[in-house]
């Protein structure tokens, strides 16, 4: 992480304390988590009902936010210092007990006697607490050296809303205030610009507008419904991937959605997911699920026959629905759904043939991104995700392979000129990756596409292969994702072109726009010749005005509109207008389609 990411997260990091002081100051608020976040800070905290005591009942709203704001400037003008003060844990426990920091103090006891199931977890013999003033907390940081460092015109509140303890709806509601922060006045008026920007583009109000996908009451939040062009735009995208990746020797396969759960058992995702996961109940016993990712599935086809050494790697591919219960308050449009459609691949290789498979999907991934034009210098960076060091134990699979595959990824970015970093704690407890991070037209950064390496999944469900030696082997297995979940990619392309696709993309590339009843024929037969070669056309024919076919024309973003009247008639030609470069003039059919195919179909 830079300096500018590390005073960033300082920053928000002191803020969120600054503001439960605040809190505990004007209302007792029991502080639970606080962490830095994209853009800023939040903190979750519990306010007694002063009711049940005879006292007012308490309850914070919006309205509250700037009376909180200004006890946090209170403080902030004061400069305390920020002091990191590190304490044997009994001892932190029992300030915690002292103090009623109830939350905290679950956490606390939880990192002294961690989970016993858990052989590799060891307890904690101290704890940190970061304290300011009269105000202490544990928290691992980082902080500012004082409260004085904050500029008060660089941070805002901007919402109060519930959140359950430990996101678990079984557990109390909390309160949460979110916050915006930044280290000058002039980033945060540029954030509020971009905010601005955002709402514009927001892919919830322009798939509407687009009619591309939409949701009903009947079936349910979290699971989209597509339209005929959100479902074309999506069979572009799956198309598009496929046909690059073709000379890579992938080979489609298709799974059921539901499955017994001892498969998720033997993977170990049901403890991962296992409150995520929907149930099914059939006739008989047994318990079947909703599938909620398709890699354990893809083990049983590559177990299903004997392999050799010769027949690898094998390489299969498939894009299908899966499924997570996700929480309704955490469902956001496409971004976050129920039902995720997944451009998923898995690769099933020898040690030895890891670093040319990487390479491979490196090249897909750079050839798809390319067609969006977002694979320039400085629109995207590439995660190196690591093990966390200092944190060894929580991961699976043997440290030289471990060590080996992380060689041959930064190897790999190394080589192929990759503009990326190395992120330690970011890698799976199964093995490291490399997550390739997409800035979008506000600069906000997006992880799509990914390449992950496996250890642990061929060992549990036991895959053998056959060596040259006629000795049996463990395979290794790689996760590739070039555009992810569809749902979210969808939702993050709306927003980043504001819904004005690159012309492969567009559900509409030609609309057709006769100017009365008499130019109708003519218009006709540009429609035919254009179909023929396989662009999409719409052909306008409504006995509306020009102008009002052209303003709707624009508003549904269409990449080329073709104005017929009685000069393009005469001159056998079309009238050109782009959506991106204006007035094109006029244009003989001819010139016109090897000006599309110059800029892709």
């Amino acid at each position: 992480m830079n300096n500018k990411n590390t005073n960033l997260e300082s920053l928000r990091h002191s803020l969120a304390h600054i503001m439960m002081q605040a809190l505990e100051n004007l209302y007792g608020a029991i502080p639970a988590i606080g962490p830095a976040i994209e853009d800023g800070f939040y903190h979750d905290f519990f306010v007694e009902d002063g009711s049940s005591s005879g006292g007012d009942k308490i309850k914070i709203t919006d309205s509250d936010l700037k009376k909180i704001k200004k006890e946090m400037l209170k403080i902030i003008s004061k400069n305390l210092p920020i002091e990191k003060i590190m304490m044997p844990i009994d001892e932190g426990i029992k300030l915690l007990k002292e103090k009623n920091y109830i939350y905290a103090l679950e956490l606390a006891e939880e990192l002294k006697n961690p989970d016993p199931a858990n052989e590799r977890e060891k307890g904690e013999t101290e704890i940190s607490f970061y304290k300011q003033g009269d105000f202490i907390n544990m928290c691992k940081g980082p902080h500012l050296n004082s409260t004085g460092e904050i500029n008060p015109k660089a941070f805002k509140l901007t919402k109060i809303a519930g959140a359950y303890w430990r996101n678990d709806e079984k557990n109390k509601m909390l309160n949460r205030i979110y916050g915006v922060a930044f280290e000058t006045p002039e980033e945060l008026a540029q954030y509020e610009q971009m905010l601005v920007e955002a709402e514009k583009r927001d892919h919830r109000k322009l798939g509407k507008e687009l009619d591309l996908f939409t949701f009903s009451d009947l079936i349910g939040s979290g699971l989209p419904l597509f339209t005929p062009k959100g479902t074309l735009i999506r069979d572009l995208i799956v198309d598009k991937i496929q046909g690059i990746q073709k000379g890579f020797g992938y080979q489609r396969v298709d799974v059921p959605h539901i499955t017994k759960s001892d498969l998720y058992k033997k993977s170990g995702h049901w403890e991962k997911f296992g409150d995520e996961l929907f149930k099914v109940k059939g006739q008989g016993d047994t318990e079947f699920v909703m599938k909620p990712m398709n890699c354990p599935h893809h083990t049983q086809i590559f177990a299903s026959k004997p392999v050799s050494y010769k027949d690898l790697p094998v390489r299969y591919t498939e894009t299908t629905k899966v499924y997570r219960d996700e929480q309704a308050g955490e469902l956001i449009g496409l971004a976050r759904v129920r039902g995720i459609t997944q451009d998923d691949g898995h690769i099933f290789c020898s040690p030895d043939q890891i670093e040319q498979e990487i390479k491979n999907i490196a090249t897909i991934i750079k050839k798809f991104y390319q067609s969006l034009n977002m694979f320039n210098e400085g629109d995207y960076w590439v995660s190196l995700s690591v093990r966390d060091s200092k944190n060894l134990n929580k991961y699976l699979g043997e440290e030289s392979l471990w060590d080996e595959a992380e060689k041959i990824l930064e190897k790999i970015a190394k080589e192929e000129k990759l503009p990326y970093k190395r992120v330690e704690g970011e890698a799976a407890f199964y093995g490291p990756k490399l997550d390739f991070m997409f800035k979008d037209a506000l600069g906000r950064e997006r992880q799509l596409a990914t390449a992950q390496v496996d250890f642990v999944m061929p060992a549990r469900f036991e895959l053998e292969y056959t060596d040259k030696d006629g000795l049996k082997k463990t395979p290794v297995m790689i996760h590739r994702a070039i555009a992810g979940s569809l749902e979210r990619f969808m939702a993050v392309m709306i927003e980043h072109f504001a819904g004005a696709f690159p012309l492969w993309l567009s559900p509409v590339q030609i609309k057709i726009l006769p100017i009365t009843d008499n130019h109708k024929e003519y218009a006709g037969k540009v429609f035919e010749k254009l179909t023929e070669k396989g662009w999409r056309v719409e052909l306008d024919a409504e006995n509306e005005s020009l102008g009002k076919k052209i303003r709707k024309s624009k508003m549904e973003k269409i990449p080329y509109i073709l104005v017929v009247g009685d000069k393009e008639i005469e001159t056998k030609q079309v009238s050109v207008e782009s959506r991106d470069k204006g007035n094109l003039g006029q244009m003989s059919l001819e010139d016109l389609i090897e000006k599309l195919e110059k800029e892709g179909q």
